[in-house]
């Protein structure tokens, strides 16, 4: 796993690149934050596929435990990766009311990922 920061607009903001799955549990979630290399932004880009697909099954609860830490801990975050082809209602409804927030981003890219941020 490696940790870029990106300084975008004055906002230092740390996008984390892997090859793998990095976060399958709360705990992943957890010790992601307290990275000290990610902790001073306090503004995360993650991959959808460096996520635990469970995550996007909302029926797990995987999701809104996860979400809940990063919100608890006032750290923003930004999950890039396409989400047009998601089936679920209730998943295209959380996407659509997280990205009216101020907390919780599901974009495209890392262009507007930087920008929500």
């Amino acid at each position: 796993m490696k940790i870029v920061i990106h300084n975008d607009n004055q906002k230092n903001i740390a996008e984390v690149l892997s090859d793998d799955v990095i976060v399958n549990t709360v705990q992943d979630a957890l010790d992601l934050m307290a990275r000290s290399d990610i902790l001073t932004p306090k503004k995360i880009i993650l991959h959808k596929e460096n996520i635990n697909q469970d995550f996007f099954d909302l029926r797990t609860g995987l999701a809104g435990e996860i979400l809940q830490k990063f919100t608890n801990y006032h750290v923003q975050l930004a999950i890039v990766g396409d989400f047009s082809s998601v089936k679920s209602e209730s998943l295209k409804a959380f996407i659509r009311e997280s990205n009216r927030g101020q907390q919780i981003f599901f974009v495209e890219d890392i262009e507007t990922a930087k920008k929500m941020l």
